[in-house]
């Protein structure tokens, strides 16, 4: 089985994580909630991962912070070590590229979202610590 890293970018402000709700058009994850974030590339570390990511996603510089959760899950006869970092925006100007919205929520408002299965594990990690 191959295996890879993904990572998720865990923005919070006022008590309440940014998520995208992902483009109807070609991902697996349509109209689904997320946390930004997406697969590790070879020789990439985790920190390029998620700033490469949000500048794609989000056209913001970020600052990475600790290591807060991480999930294995399997896709398509792969296991991903999916890693959820702290991350500090530098400007909330966010310009959306694959997700039709953002917005920020509250860990229970999450529990009604349509969300990823993996990222819904990061989001019971979460309330466990706070």
């Amino acid at each position: 089985m191959n295996e890879r890293v993904t990572t998720a970018g865990i923005v919070e402000k006022d008590g309440k994580y940014l998520l995208g709700c992902r483009n109807t058009e070609g991902s697996v994850n349509n109209e689904k909630w997320e946390f930004i974030g997406g697969k590790n590339r070879w020789g990439e570390s985790e920190e390029d991962t998620l700033k490469r990511e949000f500048m794609e996603e989000l056209g913001v510089p970020v600052s990475v912070g600790e290591l807060i959760a991480q999930v294995d899950f399997t896709n398509k006869d792969t296991l991903y070590h999916l890693k959820a970092y702290h991350v500090y925006p530098e400007s909330d100007g966010f310009t959306l590229s694959v997700h039709s919205s953002l917005s920020y929520f509250t860990l229970s408002e999450m529990e009604g979202l349509d969300m990823v299965d993996s990222d819904k594990e990061i989001v019971r990690i979460l309330d466990k610590s706070v």
